[in-house]
């Protein structure tokens, strides 16, 4: 698991990396809001450790800017303020978690291992109107279960996790099907016909666009 520390303080964010490490958990840092917002777009993680002051930009608008864009993600702010108005200001940001400093770092391993767990439970992905249960393995579109083939929900998670990324034909083939070397990806084109039909999606202007002689770009 990816987890992105935005703090900037190193004492903190150096006792950060070096615990979260320790447990297995990858992590990147940000020392200021705006270099926060870019890594979380680069990076993708599957946690956000977000400190409330910052420079550039304040933590509650680096939460903000995520949560216009990504609803998921667990965002967890680590924090001196304590009052009951911030804490309702962080989490109508769209903060899942508000941790005040000073913490043990047991605490907050135990909050992120949880959150974890959450997401993991019942993940869900949405692509306009269309909603994907990475647990149940279940895809709705307005309101309808729409019923795939494993590699037909492969490729439709694959799409809406890189939302509003050109994904090459050739990724598709890597991530996808896992065939890392040379092989007919016009069968890809097969399975997007399928895919889109049963969504009832349109080929030029649905969720779901081809980029021609690349591949296609998925996005709401």
């Amino acid at each position: 698991m990816d987890i992105l520390i935005i703090e900037d303080e190193p004492g903190i964010y150096n006792f950060l990396k070096e615990g979260l490490e320790e447990e297995g958990y990858n992590t990147t840092i940000a020392s200021d809001g705006i270099k926060g917002v870019e890594k979380f777009f680069h990076a993708k993680p599957h946690l956000v450790l977000l400190d409330w002051m910052l420079p550039g930009i304040q933590g509650i608008d680096v939460c903000k800017e995520i949560r216009r864009h990504d609803k998921e993600t667990p965002i967890l702010f680590l924090t001196a303020k304590d009052t009951v108005k911030e804490t309702i200001e962080g989490l109508r940001a769209g903060a899942n978690d508000y941790i005040k400093k000073p913490f043990s770092f047991e605490e907050l391993l135990e909050r992120i291992k949880i959150h974890f767990r959450n997401k993991q439970e019942d993940e869900i992905l949405t692509l306009g109107e269309i909603s994907l249960n990475k647990s149940s393995y279940q895809v709705f579109s307005k309101h309808k279960e729409i019923f795939f083939t494993q590699r037909e929900f492969a490729l439709l998670e694959f799409l809406i996790r890189n939302k509003g990324k050109i994904c090459t034909r050739d990724e598709i083939i890597d991530k996808v099907w896992n065939i890392s070397f040379q092989y007919d990806t016009g069968v890809i084109d097969v399975f997007m016909n399928s895919l889109r039909k049963k969504l009832n999606l349109d080929k030029e202007n649905g969720y779901i666009k081809t980029i021609r002689g690349v591949g296609y770009i998925a996005n709401d």
